[in-house]
């Protein structure tokens, strides 16, 4: 395995890690069953256990993605997704297409931009990581629309319209907002009846 050296913000060294890299790891047993983590630009980022009210709300969106879904598309759980040779990311939510699929057992999912209509991340202390990091990655990648769902906040920040590493409307919305996604007909969220 070769693993490139970069320099993190403090000036110390740090080793990068590409997707190969961690399936190696994953192979050789490096990382249990159960661990979860996501590699963000190289850098292996822990993810912490799921609180109830990450999971309540999770469990609700779910639901209604499943119900909306049409033909052709997964409604996502946690799924792992590759953006690129350094960057593997595990939203809470994502309405991908079922063809991204067809592909090596081993390998992980590939999608291009119009293969993911929606994106979801439910925020309770990667509130910032959310926001920041994953939006921009996400929107360098072309992801049509990314949601993060504040649980603390009882709010909604819903991206659109991806411009580079940025987007190009970004609007947050109250807990009784009818929330909905263009892409997914028949889908609407209210984080308001999620107690």
């Amino acid at each position: 395995m070769t693993v490139a050296v970069t320099r993190g913000a403090e000036g110390y060294p740090r080793r990068a890690f590409t997707v190969d890299d961690v399936r190696l790891m994953i192979e050789a047993g490096v990382f249990g069953e159960d661990e979860r983590f996501e590699l963000i630009e190289g850098e292996i980022v822990p993810m912490q256990a799921n609180s109830i009210a990450h999971d309540r709300v999770k469990n609700a969106l779910n639901i209604a993605l499943v119900r909306a879904v049409g033909p052709g598309f997964y409604v996502g759980v946690d799924s792992t997704v590759q953006l690129a040779r350094d960057i593997l990311v595990a939203p809470d939510l994502c309405v991908i297409a079922q063809s991204v699929y067809d592909a090596d057992p081993k390998s992980f999912a590939q999608p291009r931009a119009d293969d993911v209509l929606l994106l979801i991340e439910v925020a309770v202390t990667s509130r910032a990581f959310d926001r920041k990091v994953k939006a921009r990655l996400y929107a360098r990648h072309g992801i049509r629309e990314y949601w993060v769902i504040d649980t603390m906040e009882r709010t909604t920040v819903v991206h659109a319209a991806p411009q580079g590493d940025g987007w190009s409307s970004v609007v947050a919305h109250p807990a009784d907002a009818t929330l909905a996604c263009a892409a997914v007909p028949g889908f609407s969220f209210r984080l308001a009846d999620v107690a």
